[in-house]
């Protein structure tokens, strides 16, 4: 009979790991010695679907579009030497805007500890903004799934309301935010408000 895997249970990282509790490996900046990983989180993978799907259209509508607007558009005599330029500039801002979009889900990861919870946003290839907020300045924790492709991804946006001055953190189109909001509950003592 299989049995599940108790949740104190180290998970193992992938590169394109979305959602790992307890993972082993995983250091940040400003962690504290005694601070220990309890969630690791990513936008969930299934977010990329849109851009890849973007990314492969550009990468055939050279193939396709200059032969029929060769064929069927009235143009001057251009050399060829312009068109293998035009190809070659449209390759490489494809790969550009393929890069940029990948590094911008890789490297926005939110991560909860047992003493804080962590939201480090790449903006920029050069600009990363990092927030956190402690668990005992946490007054409350809610969340929102919409649509179809996060209705049965079973993804959506987690909110984070803090005490003071300190910035509400919001957790972008995350893995399971029903089990992030129950775990960060659990963390900093706060009791499920009945609905």
């Amino acid at each position: 009979m299989p049995t599940k895997k108790p949740i104190h249970d180290h998970a193992a990282l992938g590169p394109l790991t979305c959602f790992a509790v307890n993972p082993k490996g995983i250091r940040f900046e400003t962690q504290e010695a005694k601070e220990n990983v309890v969630l690791f989180l990513r936008q969930h993978l299934v977010v990329n679907v849109g851009w890849i799907a973007l990314i492969a259209l550009m990468v055939l509508a050279p193939t396709l579009f200059f032969p029929f607007f060769l064929r069927y558009t009235p143009m001057p005599q251009l050399p060829i030497g312009y068109f293998v330029v035009g190809t070659v500039f449209w390759y490489v801002a494809t790969f550009g805007f393929a890069l940029a979009n990948f590094l911008y889900w890789f490297f926005n990861i939110y991560i909860v500890t047992n003493e804080r919870i962590v939201d480090i946003d790449f903006l920029y290839l050069l600009y990363k903004q990092f927030s956190q907020a402690e668990l005992t300045r946490i007054q409350d924790i809610t969340y929102t799934t919409g649509g179809i492709f996060a209705a049965l991804f079973n993804y959506g946006n987690v909110y984070i309301q803090t005490a003071g001055e300190l910035p509400n953190l919001e957790f972008e189109k995350v893995p399971h935010p029903e089990q992030v909001v129950e775990t960060i509950r659990t963390l900093a003592g706060l009791e499920k408000k009945p609905v």
